[in-house]
């Protein structure tokens, strides 16, 4: 199945419990759209949130997050890894 990173920018001051939340939101609906959220990391002072995911397509991941409250405002699919 494909990976995907994604970045959200507006998240400034954002902490552990938040991204726990947020996380959560997202992993709680998964399923929905044949989604596997693997993990995230976050920069609370640039506002910066990645997440690191499994699915289908990058509009699925985008659906996912969207009802979870948290659009992305980008996604890449991860083509090469090491």
């Amino acid at each position: 199945m494909p990976k995907f990173m994604d970045v959200h920018t507006e998240m400034k001051g954002i902490d552990r419990d938040k991204l726990v939340e947020a996380h959560k939101a997202d992993t709680d609906i998964e399923d929905s759209e044949g989604v596997r959220f693997l993990q995230a990391w976050a920069d609370p002072v640039s506002g910066k949130v990645f997440c690191l995911s499994e699915g289908p397509n990058k509009e699925a991941i985008q659906r996912i997050h969207e009802r979870a409250g948290h659009k992305a405002d980008e996604i890449y699919e991860i083509s090469l890894e090491v």
